[in-house]
């Protein structure tokens, strides 16, 4: 960068902020890219454990950020829904608001963030309805503000070295799939059981669109139809949600992946979760395959003490390729991985979009990240979020099929009775 820093607001201090996001933010503040860290929640209960998170106090002596509400001063119960609103006001103009909201609150903030002038980052899915993707997509162009969306499957190796073989022509064409990414069962005693409800969101739209756009990442493809069945069933604290789906997404050239997902597997389970993706795919009379065991990484630790964390265990099936902190030399402990990969490069796009000069220079930095395509933005990979609002749209009717049609407008509507195939 040109002596520039970009002040960063990170807008919900939950368990993903606490694992990748401020760590990765912190390693990039370390490295002159980030300015001043600021994490607004609802309230400080979430900001206190942050605060005094011993891997983060051991990885990164001496650097902190600003709390809203302080924790500091006591303030642990009282909630502040608005606070988010007078922080990124408070924010010079030209720095970055990174959302890490549940996913039906992404679109207010994303819109506060713009409002005052703010490059974006937000976890995924950007949103939830294809208009308020269009709608953001627009109005960031317009102002000269750059928005990604951290899909970090997208920076996994196993993932890029697929997508350079495919578009080479090396697999042939995809015919047909299946992914499953299962998250432990202790999310269900976590934020998880007051947001992630039936009317807000469901294990489809949480986890499926890793594996959905990872499959459009790797062969250039368009998701056309979208059947998703949810099991209802009930947290701990008696709220419903759809705790277990399984989706089919229809390709535009006839294949089919099958997406499992669910908050289910074991917190004595050796892996952080479970998942994986299987791709068949086939040339001119020979079949090929993509096989990502994504589950096993190959590393088998069994240790002889545990700690108190949820996914604290004895016996660990360890990812190392996901988000590890180690040691490389100097002060304190840094992030490997493709999670710290992607915020790195969402953040680094922003910088790119800072550092050109003018309104319609920025707008060129802009259209030229869209068609690079590796980091996911509005124009890029709109197609998650027509995904999104089909997939509600059936696990709302029982798993009805919904289309999703392209052009000029697109849009999602249900599948009629002459568009069923008869053989």
């Amino acid at each position: 960068m040109s002596g520039k820093t970009l002040d960063v607001t990170i807008v919900g201090g939950g368990m993903i902020t606490a694992v990748q996001i401020l760590p990765s933010i912190y390693q990039l503040q370390r490295k002159g890219i980030v300015g001043e860290i600021n994490i607004v929640a609802l309230n400080g209960a979430p900001l206190k454990a942050l605060g005094e998170n011993s891997m983060l106090c051991k990885s990164f002596p001496g650097q902190s950020f600003n709390s809203y509400p302080d924790y500091k001063k006591g303030d642990l119960k009282n909630n502040y829904p608005d606070l988010y609103k007078d922080v990124i006001k408070s924010m010079k103009p030209g720095n970055l608001v990174f959302v890490a909201m549940p996913d039906q609150l992404h679109y207010m903030v994303v819109k506060e963030a713009l409002k005052h002038n703010q490059h974006i980052c937000s976890v995924k899915p950007l949103v939830l309805k294809y208009k308020e993707a269009k709608e953001i997509e627009e109005e960031a162009l317009e102002k000269g503000l750059f928005v990604g969306i951290e899909y970090h499957k997208r920076f996994d190796d196993r993932g890029l070295i697929a997508r350079r073989r495919y578009q080479n022509g090396e697999f042939g064409e995809f015919k047909i799939g299946q992914a499953h990414l299962i998250e432990p069962w202790y999310y269900r005693h976590s934020n998880f059981q007051n947001w992630c409800t039936l009317k807000n969101s469901d294990a489809f739209s949480y986890v499926a669109c890793h594996y959905i756009d990872l499959v459009a990442f790797i062969t250039g493809l368009l998701p056309i139809e979208v059947s998703v069945y949810g099991i209802p069933e009930k947290y701990p604290n008696g709220n419903e949600g759809f705790l277990w789906t399984d989706g089919r997404v229809i390709w535009n050239n006839g294949a089919c992946l099958n997406v499992i997902n669910g908050f289910g597997y074991p917190n004595e389970g050796p892996g952080g979760n479970t998942q994986g993706m299987v791709l068949h795919t086939a040339g001119k009379d020979i079949g090929g395959m993509i096989n990502h065991s994504d589950q096993f990484r190959g590393v088998k630790h069994s240790l002889i003490t545990k700690g108190t964390d949820p996914d604290d265990k004895f016996y660990h099936e360890t990812n190392p390729d996901y988000f590890q902190m180690v040691y490389h030399g100097g002060e304190g402990l840094e992030p490997v991985g493709y999670g710290f990969r992607s915020i790195e490069a969402n953040i680094l796009s922003a910088v790119r979009v800072v550092e050109a000069a003018g309104i319609e220079e920025k707008r060129r930095t802009i259209k030229k990240i869209d068609t690079e395509g590796v980091v996911a933005t509005p124009a890029n990979s709109y197609y998650n979020e027509l995904v999104m609002e089909a997939g509600r749209l059936s696990i709302m009717h029982g798993g009805k099929p919904v289309m999703i049609e392209y052009g000029k407008e697109p849009k999602v509507r249900f599948k009629m009775e002459t568009e069923f195939k008869k053989y």
